[in-house]
């Protein structure tokens, strides 16, 4: 069935003003390249020439007769444009002012403007504009934004749901919509040129996978039509990039995008990015000291200082950062030691202390909730909690010296996991039965335990250097270097439910 599009009043009369435009023989959506040469900070900051050529969306107007005022908003920024009748229409047609300018455009249509730059009396830097092109009609109108002589904003794009569908929209009227994102860039930027430095290597690896390995979570499943098996995307690329350090790479690194079909809430994201680097004949001790370097440098870089604010709390990111074991942590909480405590003894605690359980977990799951229950919320400045059990580790190390631990740490921040890190299990044998072990959860139900990864545990076979890894979440660690309370706030555009659920 055909649907009818339903236009607003303010559409209807700006579709009106498209064609009355195209009725005058002008292309409102030009291909040609709009040759540009100064930007609005540019010209605003001394631009050496006095004619410029620039191009930006209106933001506002002002019609005074033969006379007009613009706002102009480019890549940089805004500026004033004074438009004259009779400079831009300097013969007796004057259409161009009479009737395109002052009646078919609207703010939000995007135009070329080519003119001198002047000082105006009450001394704002403007363009006076000799030659205005449209570049782009809009056909949909903005929410108006207005700003009073104080600063103060109002009528702001402030709805959250609609700032994430329409994000496009929120980045043109919200002024620090783009500041958020721009400092995402830098602190990718900061960390890719730090790990660069020390001659590690940026690479890429599938994200459509035959098996969902190198992380306990549930995956995206698709089906290949030419191949006809199943393929999973990918919730970890850590067991591919293994396979490069025995292919002989000291270090190898990706920006990853991971996705896992879980749930959704202000830290999680069923598509999310990971920064994961392995480097031979390191430990995680080692680790530890290499990422407390990188994070206080892209601190400092970024928000140039090693101490931040993140809602009302202080975040000091200058090393050393504080360890603590897993089982001490908990102790510390609870004043019990249950690393020695069975399944059965670990669910009864769990039920006395309301702990939430699944008859699916099994001993490493049960430790986890424990630990989650008591002991995150509290994490705030950095700390690396060390040493997990076997049963929570199965791609690590054992502890060189204490039975029943294994070597790998992870850095909370704000009561949040921001990085995981192990000395990395290289023993082919050892590896092969801890994914055995993962086999009997899935048995009992886990869907998020391993799967058994033949082809990765062929690599190990033909011998891994001794080698410590880390997956760093770049999404949390945005939102605290941008002090945002939700993981929607720093991705462009989030997962949302249908508009109509």
């Amino acid at each position: 069935m055909l649907v009818v599009e339903k236009y607003t009043e303010q559409e209807q009369t700006r579709r009106e003003s498209l064609k009355k435009i195209q009725d005058l023989g002008i292309n409102p959506y030009p291909a040609e390249e709009y040759k540009t040469n100064a930007t609005s900070q540019e010209i605003k900051e001394g631009f050496k020439k006095k004619s410029v050529c620039l191009a930006g969306r209106i933001m506002s107007r002002r019609i005074m007769g033969k006379a007009s005022f613009i706002e102009l908003k480019d890549f940089k920024g805004k500026i004033q444009v004074y438009i004259n009748r009779d400079e831009i229409c300097p013969k007796e047609d004057k259409t161009m002012y009479n009737d395109v300018f002052k009646k078919y455009l609207d703010i939000g249509d995007i135009i070329g403007v080519e003119g001198d730059i002047f000082t105006t009396k009450v001394g704002e830097i403007s363009v006076r504009a000799k030659k205005i092109k449209i570049l782009s009609k809009s056909i949909k109108p903005l929410p108006v934004v207005k700003t009073d002589t104080e600063g103060k904003i109002y009528d702001d794009f402030k709805n959250t749901e609609l700032r994430y569908r329409q994000r496009s929209i929120d980045l043109i009227v919200n002024e620090n919509s783009w500041d958020v994102f721009e400092k995402r860039t830098e602190i990718y930027n900061h960390i890719r040129t730090l790990l660069n430095k020390e001659g590690y290597m940026e690479v890429e690896t599938p994200i459509l996978q035959s098996v969902a390995g190198g992380a306990a979570a549930k995956p995206f499943i698709t089906h290949h039509n030419s191949l006809d098996i199943p393929l999973y995307l990918r919730i970890a690329n850590e067991l591919y990039l293994k396979r490069l350090i025995v292919g002989g790479k000291e270090g190898v690194y990706e920006f990853a995008k991971d996705f896992r079909n879980e749930g959704m809430d202000k830290t999680h994201n069923p598509e999310f990015t990971m920064l994961e680097l392995y480097v031979a004949y390191k430990d995680y001790h080692w680790m530890m000291k290499f990422i407390e370097n990188v994070f206080e440098k892209t601190v400092k870089s970024v928000c140039g200082k090693t101490v931040i604010k993140y809602g009302n709390t202080e975040i000091n990111f200058k090393g050393p950062y504080k360890k603590i074991s897993f089982f001490e942590s908990i102790k510390k909480e609870t004043g019990d030691d249950i690393s020695k405590m069975t399944e059965q003894e670990l669910f009864k605690y769990c039920k006395s202390k309301k702990i939430e359980t699944k008859k699916s977990m099994g001993r490493g799951k049960l430790f986890d909730a424990v630990f989650g229950f008591f002991c995150e919320k509290k994490l705030i400045q950095p700390t690396y909690i060390t040493n997990y059990p076997i049963e929570m580790s199965p791609l690590t190390k054992k502890h060189r010296t204490e039975e029943g631990l294994t070597e790998r740490f992870e850095l909370f921040i704000n009561g949040k996991e921001i990085a995981n890190a192990y000395s990395e299990q290289n023993n082919p044998i050892e590896q092969r039965e801890s994914f055995k072990e993962q086999m009997k959860l899935a048995n009992k139900g886990d869907d998020e335990a391993m799967l058994i990864d033949n082809d990765f545990l062929k690599a190990l076979e033909y011998g891994m250097p001794p080698t410590s890894g880390i997956g760093i979440g770049m999404d949390r660690l945005t939102m605290i270097l941008t002090n945002k309370k939700s993981i929607q706030d720093v991705l462009f555009f989030p997962q949302m439910k249908p508009e109509n659920k």
